[in-house]
């Protein structure tokens, strides 16, 4: 069997001297593994970066082998920021958790496009605060595409659409001032951008830091509840390593 795709580099383990298993989230075919040799030489090292893009083949005599990889680089992203450290916490962050939660081998488009538009922006964006919105915006669509979204569109308690400022913890629903005042300390805060319908660079001067990491909490709560706590496993380290670096001011 043989197929062509584009895919964003996962993860990359070595395995043996000189070689690694490569695991990729493609256009086409989903989440991937496959064995690269020699994909540890030095020459081909830097390929294999968590983040970056790469047009490859991939063969195998039957399909569920694990098969071969032939890698071409197209876009060599973590090294365009290593420069900053906070957008290579949160470039390890998205790439981690994408490989802990998407299903394996089965065709999941909006995650790449998402994954992909991520990256885009990370590697582009010169301001601090347009990327670490949409990696609060990535995690919330990650939850929709794993089955689990949120509902931000009125209150769970009255219906009203009007000063939403909580989450219910047990719903994921919205909960307005009123609604939510006698039970404040058991509801998770909503920031306002994520009422938003659409995110423009300048508005993103008036969204402060208190704002980007409560949207954390948000997705983080869910994402431990829905996906990891229910399947006995632990929250990626790479995310935990990304909450710290924009807390350690």
């Amino acid at each position: 069997m043989e197929w062509k795709d584009e895919g964003i580099v996962l993860s990359a383990r070595r395995h043996g001297e000189t070689s690694l298993i490569l695991t990729l989230l493609t256009q086409l075919h989903g989440k991937h593994a496959g064995y690269v040799r020699g994909g540890m030489g030095k020459k081909a090292r830097g390929d294999y970066q968590a983040g970056n893009y790469l047009k490859i083949a991939w063969r195998s005599r039957i399909e569920e082998q694990l098969g071969n990889y032939s890698c071409e680089i197209i876009s060599s992203n973590a090294v365009r920021i290593m420069y900053s450290q906070d957008k290579l916490a949160c470039l390890m962050s998205a790439c981690a958790l994408s490989e802990a939660t998407l299903p394996e081998r089965e065709s999941v488009h909006l995650a790449y496009d998402a994954l992909k538009e991520l990256i885009d922006v990370l590697t582009s964006d010169k301001s601090n605060k347009l990327w670490q919105i949409l990696y609060v915006l990535w995690e919330l669509n990650l939850l929709a595409e794993l089955g689990f979204g949120l509902d931000f569109t009125n209150c769970a308690a009255t219906g009203a659409s009007e000063n939403l400022i909580y989450v219910s913890p047990k719903s994921g629903r919205a909960v307005s001032a009123d609604a939510g005042k006698p039970y404040y300390n058991k509801l998770l805060p909503l920031p306002s951008f994520l009422l938003q319908k659409e995110i423009k660079k300048e508005m993103t001067d008036e969204i402060d830091d208190v704002e980007i990491l409560n949207g954390l909490r948000l997705t983080g709560y869910f994402l431990n509840r829905y996906v990891f706590d229910a399947n006995n496993k632990k929250t990626p380290i790479a995310r935990t390593r990304f909450i710290n670096s924009l807390t350690k001011y």
